[in-house]
């Protein structure tokens, strides 16, 4: 089973520079808009994926387990993944920015309300035997307002996808 090994970073990006400069950036960075729910049972999750290659529907299985987040992934169809929405405990849509880095990825997620950024969160995706994280790209330091501590669930997608949750970190943090 893969084993999930990560850093997240909360960021500072209040006018949208990051997310422009992202934009802008062409690949090999990708764009995805990300539809994504909790579904009525631990760990269950369906995500929809829209960028330059097309439309993507994935259940994932997502658990601590032994002391290590397992995940696992398959492709559903979109008739299932709409099935599926109706048992939808937390949602949550955000633009998702990926960076290829060498044996890591950087995946910079902006959370949206209503289309506006609400929190802005990066998070680098490690081979499970390296323990320190790589430097994070010389663009996306001037962003970073710290590295979140692991295991601090306050900064989990699920409990993002709660606006005033977000709100109430951005407040706290002066992020």
């Amino acid at each position: 089973m893969p084993v999930e090994n990560e850093i997240k970073y909360a960021l500072r990006d209040p006018d949208g520079a990051l997310e422009r400069a992202l934009a802008a950036m062409g690949p090999p960075v990708t764009r995805n808009a990300v539809r994504q729910a909790y579904l009525d049972a631990p760990g269950l999750r369906i995500r929809r994926f829209e960028g330059e290659r097309g439309v993507e529907h994935v259940f994932s299985f997502k658990r601590a387990i032994a002391g290590e987040m397992v995940e696992v992934e398959t492709s559903m169809d979109a008739a299932d993944f709409e099935r599926l929405w109706t048992l939808r405990q937390e949602s949550l849509e955000k633009v998702r920015f990926h960076l290829p880095a060498g044996e890591c990825g950087w995946d910079v997620d902006f959370f949206k309300d209503g289309g506006a950024t609400y929190f802005a969160l990066a998070e680098v995706e490690m081979p499970v035997d390296r323990i320190a994280p790589p430097e994070p790209p010389a663009f996306l330091q001037p962003f970073i307002a710290f590295a979140v501590a692991p295991g601090d669930g306050r900064f989990t997608s699920r409990k993002l996808a709660d606006v005033g949750h977000a709100r109430g970190l951005v407040a706290e943090y002066g992020l």
